[in-house]
């Protein structure tokens, strides 16, 4: 089987074989982290998400905020549901919690801007 690695510009083609539920074989990465990249999205693959929140009394309508962590692949359309929810207001500095503990999974959706 094969994935391109996601971690790096490189972008590696990775080959790899599963047994048992788990990545073994892996060849084709440049770098340790690639290695690392296949066997987690084979077992428990993760991502960061972005998205915008509406946003009252801001320069813009919309605020753009990022996951905390990676979130479980999972996880996706209910963090992006819980997002779609929220409101926010001005004032709001890059790094604040718009929601805490997303969907369950103990991690934050955090402003990635700051917004007068």
């Amino acid at each position: 089987m094969e994935l391109t690695c996601i971690v790096c510009p490189r972008g590696c083609t990775i080959s790899y074989d599963v047994v048992n539920g788990e990545a073994v074989n892996i060849t084709g990465n440049s770098c340790p982290r690639g290695k690392v990249y296949c066997e987690t999205e084979i077992k428990a693959p993760t991502r960061m998400l972005t998205s915008t929140v509406p946003i009252s009394g801001g320069h813009y309508h919309q605020l753009p905020v990022i996951t905390s962590a990676p979130i479980p692949k999972e996880k996706i359309f209910e963090v992006m549901d819980a997002i779609h929810a929220a409101k926010v207001q001005a004032p709001v500095k890059v790094g604040d919690v718009i929601i805490s503990d997303v969907a369950g999974t103990g991690i934050d959706i955090l402003a990635s801007r700051s917004m007068n």
